[in-house]
């Protein structure tokens, strides 16, 4: 029973592994003089129109939460693109077998693996400065991502990966 338990509990903090970014920024940009942002004119960022609407409600969402507004005279540009990969997925079963006697010390373990490859979806956040066209912080954010998921479903998993992608801007220095 106590196998049984830890099982399923293994199965459930591996299933909620989820989003995770990482962050870069230019450290000489003085991130107190943006408070304009637009997205970048010839954005493509290979999703579907749908889902790159969803993507773009969930930005629009987002960065009303910072301390950027969308203007048509922007001081940064922002620019999202994705990629797409699966990994065969983390989760297996193991099993154990172990024995002793007499100081002889016996053991056999395995693992199994539960479920098919996952799919991932890769997204690349960056913003640009307009008047240098330099860039000036980006957020790469892995997240699992199932494309036969419902609509709703979906735009809440872009809410997420966007949240998180701006969850270091403005950096903290």
């Amino acid at each position: 029973m106590k196998f049984l338990k830890l099982f399923f509990l293994c199965l459930v903090l591996s299933a909620c592994s989820g989003t995770q970014a990482v962050y870069d920024y230019d450290e000489q940009a003085d991130f107190t003089a943006y408070n304009s942002v637009a997205i970048y004119p010839e954005l493509r960022s290979g999703l579907s129109q749908l889902d790159e609407k969803r993507l773009m409600t969930a930005i629009e969402g987002q960065l009303t939460n910072e301390s950027l507004s969308f203007s048509s005279n922007p001081d940064l540009y922002l620019n999202v693109y994705t990629e797409e990969y699966r990994e065969q997925s983390r989760n297996s079963l193991g099993i154990g077998l172990g024995g002793t006697g007499r100081n002889v010390g016996v053991g056999v373990s395995g693992g199994i693996p539960l479920g098919g490859p996952e799919t991932y979806l890769r997204l690349t956040f960056d913003l640009i400065d307009v008047s240098t066209d330099a860039l000036v912080w980006q957020a790469v954010v892995d997240s699992k991502f199932d494309f036969n998921a419902n609509p709703e479903e979906r735009q809440r998993r872009f809410n997420k990966i966007v949240e998180e992608a701006f969850k270091a801007y403005p950096p903290k220095r």
